[in-house]
């Protein structure tokens, strides 16, 4: 195995688990540590992973005990979409739920805003994906001052309490914040223009939404720093390398998995002499 190779197969749950105390996104880099894998050896390992995943995935459903949470956030274009296609493409979709949350829907609005979130949470058995998530409601509400500070600045501590809540009950929570910076925001909606095939994806008002970089900046910050909890914690993924963002990110559902380390329930009568005719 070369170098580069055990570096990869660190534990990135302690690599990339979010800092203590005050988050400075300034002082964390987008990109991947130099030399610590290249692209080849990435798509190698994520493809290993991923039959990995696929694999535990089984066991998981078949247990029935558990569930598993991938909370994807991050600014624009910061590859949420394909993070879910690359890591998650590949397992089985009967086991795999995954929820886009956008505006909220007059019914949404006539609720409580965790109304629309808890409904979405995955059964056991399951891998549950929220692109984007409740904490929407201390990111975008924050920013635009949809709600007033004395609404939003109490939503950190409820959020804390639920996600306690599905950990309790037996849901485990992989939150990844996918880090980029402005530059390379700019680079992939540069790429949306010139590809008339992603025009779809370029939405003018992404960037009316990148002129407030660094509320948002500040905005995230708070949330990484007050809901990192113990059972809960959040991670700071590099996410300006796509190569490099899936397998970090695969890695921490692979070891969550393991960690969990589901079995298939053994049967409840005996099979050994049973003959089908």
């Amino acid at each position: 195995m070369s170098q580069n190779h055990y570096i990869c197969l660190m534990s990135f749950r302690d690599t990339y688990r979010a800092p203590k105390g005050k988050v400075n996104l300034s002082d964390i880099s987008p990109v991947p540590l130099k030399g610590i894998c290249s692209r080849e050896e990435a798509e190698a390992l994520l493809a290993k992973n991923t039959q990995r995943i696929k694999e535990l995935q089984y066991n998981l459903y078949a247990e029935g005990k558990h569930s598993i949470l991938v909370v994807l956030q991050g600014m624009d274009t910061s590859g949420k979409d394909g993070t879910i296609r690359n890591v998650l493409g590949p397992i089985n979709p009967q086991g795999c739920e995954i929820t886009s949350f956008k505006k909220p829907s007059d019914e949404e609005m006539a609720h409580d805003y965790l109304w629309r979130i808890h409904k979405a949470v995955p059964a056991r058995g399951m891998i549950g994906v929220f692109n984007r998530s409740h904490y929407e409601d201390v990111l975008i509400v924050r920013v635009r001052n949809l709600v007033p500070k004395s609404v939003w600045s109490k939503r950190y501590d409820h959020i804390n309490q639920f996600e306690r809540t599905l950990t309790d009950e037996g849901t485990v929570l992989v939150k990844c914040f996918l880090h980029i910076d402005k530059d390379e925001q700019k680079e992939r909606l540069e790429s949306r223009l010139e590809d008339p095939t992603k025009h779809w994806k370029f939405n003018v008002g992404d960037l009316d939404e990148r002129k407030l970089w660094k509320d948002y900046v500040n905005a995230y910050e708070v949330a990484l720093e007050k809901c990192d909890t113990q059972v809960a914690p959040w991670y700071v993924i590099p996410a300006n390398k796509k190569w490099f963002r899936n397998l970090v990110v695969s890695s921490l559902i692979l070891e969550t998995l393991e960690e969990l380390n589901p079995k298939t329930p053994a049967p409840e009568d005996d099979l050994s002499r049973v003959v089908v005719k």
